[in-house]
């Protein structure tokens, strides 16, 4: 007897915490319900997020949530603790057959282990990741969750790698490639269409965007002064656009160096920017400079030179084939590499493979197969 589900059958539960979440989860949301799976989005709410909108669902083409769990913030073992316990509850009550995770906040690792508890399949998107740094909670967050899910869908070979060599059977692995990629080209066209940086005042292909906001860049007075110091060379002659995060403006002014960056001609802050917005500002910039690590991903994807303010990523594909020079919080680094991109001697990059716009295609195989 064949006793495979068919797609028709699965009740399959979507589960996100963050915004970068839903950027993953949305053409795998699409894909799987035209295939006929009876999904069920659930929004634990770990990041309260007020762009979380009508336009920020409608510049994803995403639905809705159907179960939103409010959790809010809290420290790393109260979100965890919070999230186990309510998604617990929602697992008991919707007997699902599979649980999808994406990314690696606590919502994944809370979703992941409620469901291997409760004997229901997990399918972790994004496995395998690793930066080799457990001072990063996101770290632990991956190993955790890889541990104890039934399917490891990767995004890159690294990521095969890592989980083969922690003893990960080679059967639950599946190289899919990278799903965030499944929107960036989905949408790009919609994003340049918006026109950002002429609505800002710079020319295509002529402007730098900055975006920082982790600790080991703006938590150290004297390497957040050194990083201001450096952007406002650069801004001399390349104009900067910072959209600039909550944690790193509070940082500015406790350090009293956000007046600085203000008289400074060549920055401009931008206010906060939907998906679409931000594609469109990036998509078309000269370089970019970031400590994001899904903007090494889109920007591997663009062909944007991108300057990473981090000492380690869990994406070494993007360092690799793409896009992506690690530079840590080295200021002089920064300018550097500045120096090489405006030169033009500045690595050659390629999009790795997989990063197609069909990693949604390949995930619903492996889970619907």
């Amino acid at each position: 007897m064949d006793c495979t589900l068919t797609s028709s059958a699965q009740k399959i539960a979507c589960v996100v915490g963050a915004r970068p979440n839903f950027v993953k989860m949305a053409p795998l949301l699409r894909e799987l319900e035209s295939r006929g799976a009876d999904c069920t989005l659930i929004h634990t709410g770990q990041h309260y997020d007020k762009s979380l909108s009508d336009v920020f669902f409608e510049d994803l083409a995403i639905r809705q949530p159907d179960i939103s769990l409010g959790i809010g913030s809290g420290t790393h073992g109260q979100q965890t603790a919070r999230v186990l316990e309510a998604i617990e509850q929602v697992l008991i009550e919707k007997q699902f057959d599979t649980l999808v995770v994406v990314g690696d906040v606590n919502s994944t690792m809370a979703a992941t282990l409620a469901a291997a508890k409760l004997g229901v399949s997990v399918a972790h998107v994004e496995a395998g990741l690793r930066s080799f740094d457990r001072g990063m909670p996101e770290e632990i967050n991956r190993i955790v969750t890889d541990s104890i899910s039934d399917h490891l869908l990767v995004s890159e070979p690294a990521g095969v790698e890592n989980l083969l060599r922690e003893g990960q059977d080679e059967s639950k692995i599946k190289l899919v490639g990278n799903i965030m990629i499944d929107t960036l080209l989905s949408r790009l066209d919609a994003a340049r269409e918006r026109d950002v940086p002429t609505r800002l005042g710079v020319t295509p292909e002529e402007y730098a965007v900055v975006t920082l906001h982790r600790p080991s860049n703006v938590d150290d007075q004297e390497t957040l002064a050194g990083i201001v110091a450096a952007l406002a060379e650069i801004a001399k002659n390349v104009p900067i656009v910072f959209p600039i995060h909550p944690r790193t403006k509070k940082q500015l002014e406790t350090f009293d160096l956000l007046s600085d960056v203000e008289k400074c001609p060549g920055i401009q802050f931008s206010g906060p920017l939907g998906y679409l917005d931000f594609l469109s500002l990036t998509s078309s910039a000269r370089l970019i400079v970031t400590d994001s690590g899904g903007l090494q991903e889109e920007s591997t994807a663009l062909c944007v030179p991108c300057l990473t303010m981090r000492a380690n990523t869990e994406r070494p594909i993007t360092v690799d084939e793409g896009s992506s020079t690690l530079i840590g919080n080295d200021a002089n680094l920064l300018r550097k590499h500045y120096h090489d991109i405006i030169s033009g001697s500045y690595k050659q990059t390629t999009c790795p493979d997989l990063w197609d716009g069909k990693a949604a295609v390949r995930i619903s195989d492996a889970l619907l197969r």
